[in-house]
């Protein structure tokens, strides 16, 4: 009896199945993955156009301490009632509802003297209103 000769060549392994493979299940995985929702209320949010920059002297800032007293371009209104706030800003900015507006508040006061404020801008039909935020520093890359 004769056994076959082992062949002193490579065997030569086929690789095009195995990459057919690899696409299928890469491809099942794309379309049957779901993807995170980063809010489910769909809200249509408004164009801008970039219109030039205003210098800080054509915009009124209202400061607000930690204890909750108002602030009118660095002037200190006299109390830190809803009315006094009201007749500070008619007194600096008169006729003039268009001007832009930015609320500065200290992040640990009463949100009550934000809101308030807010109420008073949107009493007056102040519209162009900015809340000035800092950078989160505490987020670093991941």
């Amino acid at each position: 009896m004769k056994f076959s000769s082992q062949d002193s060549e490579d065997p030569d392994l086929n690789m095009t199945p195995l990459i057919d493979v690899v696409f299928l299940l890469l491809i099942f995985f794309m379309v049957t993955t779901t993807f995170e929702q980063q809010a489910r209320l769909k809200i249509d949010l408004p164009q801008a156009t970039q219109d030039p920059v205003r210098s800080e002297q054509d915009r009124l800032i209202i400061a607000i301490s930690r204890e909750g007293q108002y602030f009118l371009n660095n002037n200190e209104v006299p109390t830190n009632s809803a009315d006094a706030l009201r007749d500070a800003i008619i007194a600096l900015v008169g006729d003039n509802r268009d001007q832009p507006v930015t609320l500065r508040a200290d992040a640990n006061v009463a949100h009550k003297y934000v809101v308030t404020a807010m109420d008073v801008l949107t009493r007056l039909n102040v519209v162009n209103l900015s809340i000035a935020t800092t950078p989160d520093d505490s987020e670093g890359p991941h």
